[in-house]
């Protein structure tokens, strides 16, 4: 697969304790994903972050590993992307997704 330089990329901003039909969101995001035959997806955890509801989450020893803040990283044409963001649609109760314009300098496999 070769990536243009029209590539977008989407950025699902989750918490960590989110579920979507009681699986985790972001394994469940990244399942679909790949299902669509997106190039690849990649997952973050966050070590302190806040919402739209300001609570402060955080991965300090007094507060371990409470619903800490996830983002899912997905790059790929936009009219690949567009049925994974329709999707997100319905899974998301809480949450941001971004989408912007990037160069994809190298895309390679083996």
């Amino acid at each position: 697969m070769k990536l243009l330089e029209n590539a977008e990329r989407i950025r699902i901003y989750i918490g960590e304790d989110d579920k979507f039909e009681g699986q985790p969101l972001a394994d469940v995001i990244v399942r679909e994903a790949r299902e669509l035959g997106l190039a690849g997806a990649t997952v973050f955890r966050g070590l302190m972050g806040f919402g739209a509801n300001s609570l402060i989450h955080t991965s300090r020893i007094l507060r371990l590993s409470e619903d800490l803040p996830v983002v899912v990283e997905i790059v790929d044409h936009p009219d690949r992307l567009a049925p994974l963001l329709d999707k997100l649609d319905a899974m998301l109760n809480e949450g941001m997704v971004t989408r912007e314009p990037v160069d994809v300098i190298a895309y390679r496999h083996s």
